[in-house]
Formats: structure tokens, sequence, C-alpha cells
């Protein structure tokens, strides 16, 4: 008989392999959302399927296995590691009897957790709310029942709404203040854009190390920590750079594979910030074996909020986690396209700077830049 933990939700994973590849790797990650969440991982489930199932995303006998794990372990949530519709969660729930959650409810929860500012409250809450709103069909009886749990914990409202026309309220006045938020930095952008500053904004997968190279660059003290998504409210700083003049560099929330959706048009005021940057620093794992995929799926992101035309360098952290030296790498042009650094020990962030500062030199040459 397992005991109870004394923190955290007993969690049983379930990751099913629909031939995309990338199995491991998609697990590993997984485990680390679950961890993120505040859930202990008693057991992962898996199974290979050629589609989902319509009903119950897994087939029946996998359902049952999953039941009997779960019973075995006395689990109180179920945790998918893929999107389930509305249908499939219900359906789920009265077969295995416990709370079902997706992944989309997974790192809606997560930035639940993270959120700090009142503008990162307030869009981690609408996008719950408009997750939520698609799942309505199922009733709240089970949720008001509930003092919190992964899916379930909202960062600024007091109790979820069981009736569609308050929520409905309460996602219009969220998308207003937002736009009142939006306006106001709108106004410092173009304050910004008149003194001729460049504007430099770090992007990547979660957990690549934004934040220690943000840190690195400015001394800000920004918080950063070895967990996924440990930054969700942007942060700026102007710093000096020889050769390139002020520069405003912002940190920002770290992508993920499969970013719900309603995470990213909640956000998009934040990520705004991102596509009308100057300069992207493309920050990268290098030390992960994931890596190429991660890439991948920044740029899926890029492209979603209308960021991929900014102009990009690769910067390949993480080397002296691997056999990799410090430096750089020149494009068929002879411009900077790549820099490998370890922003945790300082190791090629002097080649950053002077990337920079080619950069912000060729910007000013350039007729388009006039």
């Amino acid at each position: 008989m397992f005991e109870r933990p004394a923190s955290g939700e007993r969690a049983i994973l379930v990751q099913l392999d629909f031939g995309e590849g990338d199995f491991a790797e998609r697990l590993a990650e997984f485990g680390m959302l679950a961890a993120s969440a505040g859930a202990t991982a008693l057991a992962v489930v898996k199974g290979r399927r050629d589609r989902p199932d319509p009903a119950h995303f897994a087939g029946t006998g996998k359902v049952a296995e999953i039941r009997e794990t779960a019973e075995l372990h006395q689990a109180d949530v179920v945790i998918f590691n893929h999107e389930l519709s509305p249908a499939q969660q219900r359906n789920l729930e009265r077969a295995l009897e416990r709370r079902v959650v997706d992944r989309s409810s997974l790192i809606l929860d997560i930035f639940a957790l993270r959120a700090r500012s009142h503008e990162g409250k307030l869009q981690v809450e609408l996008a719950q709310l408009q997750h939520l709103a698609t799942r309505l069909v199922r009733g709240w009886t089970h949720l008001e029942r509930q003092k919190g749990g992964i899916g379930l914990r909202g960062p600024g409202e007091k109790q979820l709404e069981t009736d569609r026309r308050l929520l409905g309220k309460r996602v219009a006045l969220l998308k207003d203040r937002l736009k009142q938020l939006e306006r106001q930095r709108a106004v410092r952008r173009r304050a910004r854009t008149r003194g001729e500053v460049l504007a430099v904004s770090l992007v990547g997968y979660t957990n690549a190390g934004k934040s220690t190279l943000f840190n690195a660059l400015t001394k800000a003290g920004a918080y950063a920590a070895d967990q996924l998504f440990a930054t969700l409210d942007t942060t700026s700083r102007r710093l000096f750079v020889e050769g390139a003049g002020p520069i405003v560099l912002s940190d920002t929330v770290g992508f993920i594979r499969d970013l719900p959706h309603a995470l990213v048009a909640a956000f998009h005021a934040t990520l705004e910030e991102t596509a009308r940057a100057d300069l992207l620093l493309h920050v990268v794992d290098a030390a992960s074996a994931d890596r190429d995929q991660q890439i991948r799926a920044v740029q899926g992101v890029l492209d979603e909020i209308g960021a991929s035309e900014v102009p990009q360098i690769l910067v390949w952290n993480k080397v002296d986690l691997t056999a990799g030296s410090p430096g750089v790498e020149r494009d068929d042009c002879g411009n900077i396209c790549s820099v490998r650094l370890s922003a945790r020990t300082g190791a090629g962030v002097a080649h950053l700077r002077d990337a920079l500062a080619e950069f912000a030199g060729v910007r000013r040459e350039s007729p388009a830049a006039a």
C-alpha cells in the first residue's frame, strides 16, 4: 500500500503512441510538466494506437488498464499527455470514476501557479475560462466540490462560475482590461521607437536558459530555475552594448510543443512584443537530445503570433554540458547567424554582445532601417 504524499496529488500519467516519433522525449517532458503542476506520478500507462478512439481516446482494454492502475495506487487524478475533446474527457471520468486532466488543462494549471504580475494573472484566467467554456456541457458539480487541484486552480477567480452568461461577462471584462494594458504598452513602444533604441527579445523553448542569459547580459537578477515555465511575465531591461548603444532586452515566456491555442490567444498582448522586436535571440538548449524538435515548436509559435519574419540569431546555450566550445557561425552573407555560449558560466556571452553590436551596425547602415 502506497502512503499518501505530504503534498501533491497522486496521479497516473497516460501517453499513447500514434507513430509521431520522439515518444521517449515527449514522455520525459510530460513527467516534468506533471511535477511542475505538483503531481506525484505513481505510474505511467503507455499504449500504441493508429488513431484516437472517438469516445474514450484510448481503447476499451486500455481504459480498463488505466482504471485498474488508478485503483491500485488510489490515484486522485489521471493525466493524459494529449488533447481530449469535452466528450472524451467526460466519458473517461465516468469510466475511471476520478478526475481526468488533459495536456492543455495541465499547462494552463502550471501557468496559474506561475503567474505573478497583474497582467499575467489576467491572461492566465482568460485562457482558463476560454478553455473551460468548451466544457460547460460537463456540468460543474464535481468542480464545486474541489478546493483546487491540478486543472482546477485559478490565479484570480474566487469560484468557477456555473452560468454561461456570467462566464461570458467575466471573459469580456478580462479582454477589456488586457486591451487597456496593451494600449499602455503601445505608448511605451512608440516612445522607445522615437528614441531609436534597439528592441531585442529572448525567445525559446521552456527551460532553455533564457532567464539565465537575461541575467548574464543585464545583471537584473530575474527569477531563473531549472523548471518548466519559470518565467511567465515579460521582463525588460535597458543595457548598453559597446558598438550598439542602448538596447532594451526582454525576457519572454517559454514555448512548448502543442501550446494550447487559448493560451496563445490570451497572451497575445505580451507575445506581440516579440513580433514587434527588431531582433530575436532564439535560445536553444544545446544539451537537449530533443533540441531539433524544440526549435520547430518555437518556430511554430512564432509563425502563429506573426513573428516569423523578425530577424533571428540562434543562441546555442549550455555548451558547457556538451563537447562544443563557445564561438559564432556566419551565414552565406557573412552575418552572424548563431552563437555558442554558456549563460551559466558566462563563457561565450562576449560573443553574443559582439553579435548584437554587429547587428546594430548593419541595421544603422541599411536603407530599410532608415
